[in-house]
């Protein structure tokens, strides 16, 4: 494991004729047009072994990334950055830091632009943010480029997987123990993520509440939360197996025709049972990049808000 304290820097000149300067509310809906082109030519390029190929952001998504990115502007703003050349938004990166632990939320530059040092800029202003801080957690995709930045700023690469597919309803069991999740459970949860992830979630509880259902465990076997959406998962956080694995089955059970557990890492085989007991099929989708931290467990974390 890496030593925060010794971490190699990321050191990098702004490219000449850009500008890097903070995100304001009226660059997120320009950034998030930006991210989900960046984003669909880099899977574009990583479809392979059957893989499916890459769907273009729905409005609904796309309305949720703008409300995500611009909760993490307000709750903190100095970790968010934009570059620019004559007006025109060229690449973002938006950070922020709960307790202890940086976070990269998400890192994108401007397809056809990419390649002359923007990236590497703006991963450097994201991560000066984080200094001092005694852990470091960011998801990466399978683009060499950005692996290779974020190696070289310190991160432990550790490859992810995601199960998908359609649950067989004929395998979900009776699950006890869970309940619907309201506000006053928010201490319970960072809680369990300071147990898990060695950070609370804190105003991004405000921020998940809002957008998908929740359920929780309380019990004295094991306490734990997750958020559920139309596609399966979003963030699952517990203190013991048995009692992710109740959150999990709650999670399919909730599913659409189309069930998604993302970013699974390998000290989370107890989610890989659960999904291939569900039907679901397995493959190796980008990386968790840690710093200072071992990969949570029992976890499975949110792609921005981790």
């Amino acid at each position: 494991m890496t030593d925060p304290t010794t971490s190699p820097a990321v050191h990098a000149e702004v490219p000449a004729g850009v500008l890097v300067r903070p995100m304001v509310p009226t660059d997120v809906p320009v950034a998030e047009r930006l991210s989900a082109e960046a984003f669909a030519e880099a899977a574009r390029a990583a479809v392979r072994n059957g893989a499916e190929e890459p769907q273009p952001r729905s409005p609904d998504r796309a309305a949720l990334w703008v409300a995500r990115t611009l909760h993490l502007l307000d709750s903190d703003p100095q970790g968010c950055w934009v570059a620019e050349r004559e007006g025109a938004l060229l690449g973002f990166a938006t950070s922020y830091r709960r307790d202890t632990t940086w976070f990269l939320a998400t890192f994108a530059v401007r397809p056809g632009v990419q390649g002359r040092g923007l990236g590497k800029a703006l991963l450097a202003t994201a991560l000066d943010h984080g200094r001092g801080a005694l852990r470091g957690m960011l998801c990466a995709s399978d683009d060499p480029r950005a692996l290779r930045r974020s190696r070289l700023a310190g991160f432990d690469l550790h490859p992810q997987m995601e199960l998908s597919g359609r649950v067989d309803r004929t395998s979900l069991p009776v699950v006890d123990r869970v309940r619907e999740a309201t506000a006053g459970d928010v201490a319970l949860m960072d809680s369990v993520d300071r147990a898990t992830r060695g950070a609370a979630h804190g105003p991004d509880h405000d921020f998940l509440l809002e957008t998908c259902r929740a359920v929780v465990v309380d019990h004295r076997s094991g306490e734990g939360y997750a958020y559920v959406d139309d596609r399966g998962v979003a963030l699952l956080a517990a203190t013991t197996r048995g009692t992710a694995t109740r959150l999990l089955w709650t999670a399919l059970a909730e599913a659409g025709d189309r069930a998604r557990v993302p970013h699974v890492t390998a000290a989370n085989q107890w989610a890989i049972d659960v999904g291939m007991a569900a039907g679901l099929s397995l493959r190796t989708r980008g990386y968790l990049g840690l710093r200072g931290m071992r990969p949570p467990a029992p976890y499975v974390h949110h792609g921005s808000l981790l």
